[in-house]
């Protein structure tokens, strides 16, 4: 598998269920969120302009995915949420098309365009490496069957404020009428425990 084919089967909603481990604190935090993932083609118009933003050559790109996610973590404060969307763009090595440039309009750490680099390893799990202006974060995504995806990251702050985060991802399987503010707010007491 590739990294283009594994976007492909993570195309769906999916429920989070997220425990995030405050290394320094010697504590965790419990959360979860629904994902939406979109398969995009390389001719996508979102995806030329990812690619252009990061001065790459949009004929470059096999394609990759929209992603949106609205959440909530247990230690949130009044007001702040866990609520974005971001394009993927996905640019294979020339040699390995299973190894490449990841390009993103929004980090996963920091809300600022960046660019990574993804690995399928002997496992067939995307790895995405991303080094930030102040932090590095490194993410394993794989598939435990088809409707149930596993992911980790570790995020490493300059200064040593350390993060780990293990997520179980069940692919909502029932398409619902209704929008997705209302599916989020059905799904996150359920996944927060509130």
């Amino acid at each position: 598998m590739d990294a283009m084919e594994f976007f492909q089967r993570s195309a769906g909603m999916w429920r989070s269920q997220r425990t995030t481990h405050h290394l320094p604190f010697r504590r965790s935090e419990n959360g979860g969120s629904v994902i939406t993932v979109e398969t995009l083609g390389a001719d996508d118009p979102r995806i030329i302009e990812i690619c252009k933003m990061h001065n790459e050559d949009p004929a470059q790109s096999v394609g990759g995915s929209f992603v949106t996610w609205d959440g909530a973590m247990a230690w949130d404060k009044e007001g702040e949420d866990h609520k974005g969307e971001t394009v993927f763009a996905l640019i294979p090595d020339a040699d390995n098309p299973r190894n490449g440039k990841l390009l993103r309009e929004r980090g996963y750490a920091e809300i600022v365009p960046v660019a990574g680099r993804f690995e399928m390893d002997a496992d067939d799990a995307l790895n995405l490496i991303t080094e930030y202006e102040t932090m590095s974060v490194i993410e394993r995504f794989w598939f435990a069957n088809p409707n149930l995806r596993l992911r980790t990251s570790a995020v490493k702050r300059f200064g040593g404020f350390n993060t780990a985060t293990f997520c179980a991802e069940a692919r909502i399987s029932e398409p619902s009428p209704a929008p997705i503010a209302d599916k989020v707010s059905n799904l996150l007491p359920a996944l927060t425990g509130w």
